[in-house]
């Protein structure tokens, strides 16, 4: 003992300011609420969320969930200081997940982390989530805000999501029946999604490129607003068509791209065989592959080249499915189709013209696909 008074230590001095934590609360609480459906009312502050899949309309449903981030999307956010719609992206990257096993989003959780809580900052966020939530038609009924000093930079923070959805039992949609004949379609991305991004990253640091400066493939917008082109997603087009049973199987196009992803619907002694030259290659994309000299290998596994979403039909159900989907206003495309799988064959393989995917030579994954 010093004989000096003790200080009175308060968290606020370690840096953590519980007053902010409630006032985003009280802040968001009006864009929680907006996403309220039956079975929820979107109601924030307790210590669990309450959903109830009787009055969400299910009689014997099966529980399906998901977990996702943006992963390092959210670098150039905060570089462009822009964090309106990485809510959305965080919201696709799990309800997209959920659907393709035809399940319907019911309730969403976000996880918010960062250093020092910045009101509007995290207003922001929060209001991005919430939109999400409204595209996908689930609820956002909890969260969790943490302000953790000394594990973050100042002005970083990190997002998780967490999605809850359903099917009725003996709806889920599994893969099982896919076989030889039946057909690929291709719903458009809206950009490079939420992969990729340590890529991009380090390609526009190498090119010593600004965030705020016109996008070198669309001078209409800056490169960090271009990049930030939130995730599309695809719940109210495809739901229904996956209630009908029109849909064999489907793949969410992220991390692995289409190479790695496609196949994760297939069942054994199969593989999809994908026409590069059946879609427009997107700007974006071009414009990472002539920068950075990348392989349409390299570019197959890891971003989504276009196409945000691979669903399979019967041939039977290709034309319908392709003008239910339009008529839902996605741009669709027939892609390609399913083969027998011979020993040693990729189980996705791509192959192009000469014209496609600016490769002067064309190319064709099959020595080089994902077993």
């Amino acid at each position: 003992m010093t004989g000096k008074s003790p200080r009175s230590y308060t968290y606020a001095d370690s840096g953590v300011d519980i007053a902010a934590g409630d006032a985003l609360v009280d802040a968001i609480k009006p864009a929680a609420a907006s996403t309220r459906r039956s079975g929820a009312d979107a109601a924030l502050g307790g210590f669990g969320a309450l959903f109830d899949l009787k009055a969400a309309g299910y009689h014997d449903p099966i529980l399906v969930s998901g977990t996702d981030g943006v992963g390092t999307k959210l670098k150039i956010a905060q570089a462009a200081n822009k964090h309106d719609s990485i809510g959305i992206d965080l919201v696709a990257m799990c309800a997209n997940d959920v659907l393709v096993q035809g399940a319907e989003p019911l309730f969403f959780l976000d996880y918010f982390a960062t250093s020092r809580l910045s009101g509007p900052l995290a207003a922001d966020v929060v209001t991005g989530i919430a939109e999400g939530c409204r595209q996908a038609g689930c609820a956002l009924i909890g969260g969790e805000t943490a302000e953790m000093p000394g594990m973050y930079s100042h002005g970083d923070y990190d997002l998780a999501g967490f999605v809850v959805g359903a099917a009725e039992r003996g709806s889920l949609i599994t893969g099982e029946s896919i076989k030889a004949g039946d057909h690929l379609i291709g719903l458009a991305s809206s950009g490079v999604h939420s992969n990729g991004y340590s890529l991009v990253r380090k390609l526009v640091a190498d090119l010593a490129l600004d965030y705020s400066a016109p996008a070198p493939f669309d001078g209409s917008r800056s490169l960090g607003e271009a990049l930030l082109t939130p995730t599309k997603l695809y719940i109210k087009s495809c739901l229904p068509l996956a209630r009908s049973g029109a849909i064999k199987g489907m793949a969410h196009i992220t991390g692995g791209g289409l190479l790695e992803n496609i196949p994760r619907c297939l069942p054994k002694g199969v593989r999809a065989l994908v026409d590069a030259s059946s879609w427009p290659f997107p700007a974006v994309f071009s414009w990472l592959q002539e920068a950075g000299h990348i392989t349409p290998f390299e570019l197959a596994r890891t971003f989504n080249c276009g196409i945000g979403m691979v669903l399979v039909v019967a041939e039977y159900a290709l034309d319908s499915t392709l003008e239910a989907l339009r008529a839902a206003n996605e741009t669709a495309y027939a892609i390609g189709r399913i083969e027998p799988q011979k020993d040693g064959e990729a189980r996705c393989r791509i192959y192009a013209h000469k014209s496609a995917w600016n490769s002067r030579e064309g190319f064709d994954t099959d020595n080089k696909g994902i077993e």
